[in-house]
Parts: C-alpha cells; sequence; structure tokens
C-alpha cells in the first residue's frame, strides 16, 4: 500500500512544529508509520540550500529565489519523501509548496499573477501532491508573540515588515479556498490542546474517508 504525504502549512508563530510533533505522536499511537520532515530542508542537500535561503539577504531575484525552494524540494522529494511513500509510511511535512505560493507569490511579488503561474509551472513538475493539508491559521500578533517567546534570531522572512507577513496570512486562506478538497484552515489560536485535536480529527478523516494512494508517486500530477 502507498503512503500518504499531509504538509502542515502557515506563517511565522502559527505553531506548525509543535503541532507536527504532536500530531506524529498521536497517529503513531493510532498505528501509522510516520515520518516527520521539513522544508525547506529534509534531506542533505536541501538543508544546505535551507540555510542560504533563511540565512541572509541573498540578492536572488524573486523568481530565482522560488527556483531555489523549488531545488531544494526536489531534492527532498526525491532523497526522502518518495522512498518513505513507497515504503506505505504517512509523511507530515513542515511546509511544502504552497509555502512557495503564500511567502514568494503573494508576500513577495504582491500576488502578481506572472509570479503565480511561475510557481503554479514549478509545481506541476513534481511527481508527489499532498493527500491533505492542514493550514494553521492565526492572528499576526498572536504570531509574533509566539515568534519573540522562541528566543531564536529571526530568519529572513521573519525580519520582513507586517505588511509582508499580512499578505502571506491572506495567500494562505486564498490558497485554502481555491482547494478545499485537499486543504482544512485550521484556527491556531487556540490552546496547543484543542488545536491538535482538530488537526488530528483532520487526518483521522482522511484515513477512513480519502482515498490511500493519494499521497503517492503519481507522475504527470501536480
Amino acid at each position: 500500500m502507498s503512503g500518504l504525504l499531509v504538509t502542515i502549512e502557515g506563517g511565522e508563530g502559527a505553531g506548525k512544529t509543535t503541532q507536527s510533533a504532536l500530531l506524529a505522536a498521536a497517529l503513531e499511537q493510532l498505528g501509522c508509520s510516520v515520518l516527520r520532515t521539513r522544508e525547506p530542508g529534509g534531506a542533505p542537500g536541501a538543508e544546505a540550500l535551507r540555510g542560504f535561503l533563511l540565512g541572509r539577504d541573498h540578492g536572488l531575484s524573486l523568481r530565482a529565489e522560488a527556483m531555489a525552494h523549488f531545488a531544494a524540494r526536489i531534492d527532498h522529494v526525491d532523497s526522502t519523501i518518495k522512498p518513505a511513500l513507497a515504503s506505505g509510511r504517512l509523511v507530515l511535512c513542515d511546509r511544502f509548496t504552497d509555502s512557495t505560493l503564500a511567502y514568494q507569490g503573494y508576500g513577495l511579488a504582491r500576488g502578481d499573477p506572472a509570479v503565480l503561474d511561475f510557481i503554479a509551472r514549478l509545481t506541476a513538475l513534481l511527481d508527489v501532491r499532498p493527500a491533505l493539508t492542514l493550514m494553521l491559521d492565526v492572528r499576526r500578533a498572536e504570531g509574533r508573540r509566539r515568534v519573540r517567546l522562541r528566543g531564536q534570531d529571526d530568519d529572513r522572512y521573519e525580519r520582513l515588515d507586517e505588511a509582508f507577513h499580512e499578505r502571506v496570512a491572506a495567500g494562505y486562506r486564498t490558497i485554502a479556498a481555491a482547494d478545499p478538497a485537499r486543504c482544512r484552515l485550521i484556527a491556531a489560536g487556540d490552546p496547543v490542546e484543542a488545536v491538535q485535536r482538530r488537526m488530528v480529527a483532520a487526518v483521522q478523516a482522511l484515513l477512513r474517508d480519502g482515498p490511500l494512494q493519494e499521497g503517492a508517486a503519481a507522475p504527470g500530477r501536480q
């Protein structure tokens, strides 16, 4: 049986890392074999690109930046995600193609149709797609508070202005509205336990009702 790819998306401070860990533990208790991974990263080459993309102002043009994210993503898919799916595992990925669309397409490019189309064409090159995407939606003020509490150095995206982050959040909502069969918008401003219950319920519904082949390698699909 082929595995499943479930992606977790959201802006800065939405709680993706925390909720991914809790969701993995809950699914393992249900008997699933779970692999947690992240983007950019998830494979040695992709992790090297992560440091370049997040660590400093790299000077790439917007389209080149989007392509660099996809270069890391393709390495991640080839090296980590596809082998895990082929072995029947449930892959939980912290960020995937929707992050590029939200951050580069809606955030940096301000929804420029030409850039959105460029990212869509890059997405079409991938031969895996998520069976389910959980989009954590949190008010920006709460996201900022959580980021401050982490006490870590900001990456280059976290340092961008509030207008950028508002565009990213609106972009995620647009993506979710355009693909309701795949995306579940999860209110993430509530206590951690309440958010976890919503996420576990969404994945349980997929396991119960959804086609188990959705996350598998599928040449020609977006």
